[in-house]
């Protein structure tokens, strides 16, 4: 199963595994699944962290460095991926998560997040 973390998940999973919900840990945990990470979850990271908000607090550069050393697979933000937000319901007004819901559903990867508000799209979304 193809897996795409939302961006608190991909923030949690740094600190330690041990901050991820149980569910998580499990699916993340499974070999034959493919974890990626998305170029807007980066994007948000270097925007609210230089907005001061410290839930963002940490290295864009380290943090996608030691993403793709663990296996992760980095999802690049296309324009077919801009164009899929139109088709979403307006249950969430968070730029990133719309985006990230989008090229979840545009790729046919299992978004994972932690967010009810996310999880409440239609789509490959699972919450965790």
């Amino acid at each position: 199963m193809k897996l795409l973390l939302d961006t608190h998940l991909l923030l949690w999973a740094a600190k330690g595994f041990e901050y991820l919900s149980p569910s998580a840990q499990k699916l993340m945990s499974v070999p034959e699944n493919e974890l990626f990470f998305s170029a807007v979850s980066l994007w948000e990271i270097v925007i609210k962290c230089g907005l001061g908000r410290e839930d963002f607090k940490v290295d864009p550069h380290l943090l996608r460095r030691g993403l793709l050393d663990n296996g992760y697979i980095e999802l690049p933000m296309l324009s077919k991926h801009a164009i899929a937000i139109g088709t979403l319901p307006s249950i969430h007004k968070d730029s990133f998560d719309r985006l990230l819901v989008a090229q979840a559903t545009v790729e046919g990867i299992t978004l994972l997040t932690a967010d009810a508000h996310v999880a409440a799209y239609p789509g490959p979304i699972q919450h965790v």
